[in-house]
């Protein structure tokens, strides 16, 4: 095992670092849908390490546009009237792959970004429309949107609230699975006061939450009706993960803004953006005398080089036809988690959605053991699959790339992972 090199001072995100402490799990590299640790072990990375290496790890394209144009343009903002080739040349693919035809693209540095600019953009849309009263935003229990502030604020995960101090007040969740519930809310409140209304196709990191059939179509009726902007957080699920460009396309919606990241590069470099439909930009590029302006944005706003990976990154699901991958997966994925679901330390399985599952486990075990999600975490690295420990049991989300010999190693190691874990139950 791994040494962990106890007593670095790196500090991780959301772990208890007293237990981390000399006890690190050290990867040293990766190729296709693996990594190996500093020891030399092999695992399946069965969750695109955090949702993101859709094409799987190594990829030497990846490698060469950065080298290529860390030589040619390292850096440079793009504040104000400066740009670069490579920030324009993403933008327009990316808005002409998204289904409100117009829309402007808005850069940021990861999914996090995405969020607190979708807030900003959609209250102050509303401002330069004469109604600043409308501030109010919806999220959804169990969402995950992002650790900035405005995501933390609108994610429906309380715990990722505990012991920062207030939050924004102008937020409040409905359940994540009830259209009723958000029109009863927007009612509640007056749909003079709700500006956005956040939702995640799948939700993710809250448990990998299927939508129940019509609820998307529902809720983006609702906004439409009630003037509330729509907006659909595609972080996770935006190419190829559920077998479409953004994820939300699977079903026939236009939302008003989109939030995407992760796999817009790989996740070789960090990258994020907002999209923006023509009629919630619109007040912004009148081109007119004293026309307003969003004081907004990042640093690392269209840094050339992650844009440049990320024109690869879109060349590579086109020609390697990775974002069909998502749907073409999902049943033989549901299938193999189907041998899982027969263990008697399993629970319930969420999957046939694109490529990405929950595993819950046994209700009486976790009664009596709240910590065997994480455990199990542990006990499937042992038998070489690396999975994400969630709430009630693990998230798999594999590469794109992966192919049938990993599904059945799926079915293979996780029934065995759960032998261990009964073991050292």
């Amino acid at each position: 095992m791994a040494s962990g090199r106890s007593e670095n001072p790196l500090w991780h995100p959301f772990a208890d670092m007293g237990a981390v402490d000399g006890d690190r799990f050290v990867l040293s590299r990766g190729a296709g849908s693996y990594v190996w640790d500093e020891d030399g072990r092999k695992y399946f990375d069965a969750t695109a390490s955090l949702w993101y290496a859709n094409f799987g790890h190594g990829r030497e394209e990846i490698a060469e546009t950065v080298a290529a144009q860390l030589r040619k343009l390292d850096a440079y903002g793009i504040f104000g009237y400066y740009a670069n080739e490579p920030a324009m040349e993403l933008a327009e693919r990316i808005a002409a792959l998204v289904p409100m035809e117009g829309s402007k693209v808005f850069f940021g540095s990861g999914g996090g970004d995405a969020i607190d600019s979708a807030v900003k953009v959609a209250r102050a849309h509303f401002v330069q429309l004469g109604k600043p009263e409308k501030v109010h935003v919806i999220g959804r229990t169990q969402g995950y949107h992002g650790t900035h502030g405005y995501g933390t604020a609108v994610g429906g995960i309380p715990a990722n609230g505990i012991g920062i101090g207030p939050l924004d007040s102008d937020v409040s969740h409905v359940p994540y699975d009830s259209a009723e519930a958000l029109e009863a809310e927007i009612e509640r409140l007056g749909a003079d006061r709700v500006a956005a209304f956040f939702c995640e196709p799948v939700i993710g990191a809250g448990g990998v939450l299927l939508p129940p059939d019509g609820y998307l179509e529902a809720v983006a009726e609702i906004c439409r009706r009630h003037g509330v902007l729509f907006v659909a957080d595609c972080v996770i699920t935006a190419f190829g993960r559920l077998g479409t460009w953004f994820g939300i396309d699977r079903w026939p919606i236009s939302p008003d803004l989109i939030t995407i990241a992760k796999g817009i590069t790989g996740g070789t470099i960090p990258l994020g953006a907002l999209i923006v439909a023509p009629q919630v930009a619109e007040p912004f590029f009148t081109g007119s005398p004293g026309a307003p302006v969003l004081r907004h944005g990042p640093t690392y706003a269209g840094h050339p080089v992650a844009c440049a990976a990320a024109l690869t990154t879109l060349d590579i699901y086109q020609r390697d036809g990775l974002i069909a991958r998502g749907r073409e997966l999902e049943q033989p994925l549901a299938d193999a988690l189907a041998v899982v679901a027969k263990h008697p330390l399993a629970g319930e399985v969420r999957a046939g959605l694109g490529f990405i599952a929950g595993l819950d486990l046994a209700p009486d075990l976790l009664a009596s053991d709240p910590g065997a999600p994480a455990r199990w975490q542990r006990a499937c690295r042992e038998e070489g699959v690396l999975v994400r420990p969630l709430g009630k049991g693990i998230a798999l989300s594999p590469p794109l790339i992966a192919a049938q010999s990993e599904l059945d190693l799926l079915a293979d190691a996780l029934p065995r992972s759960l032998d261990r874990l009964a073991q050292s139950t």
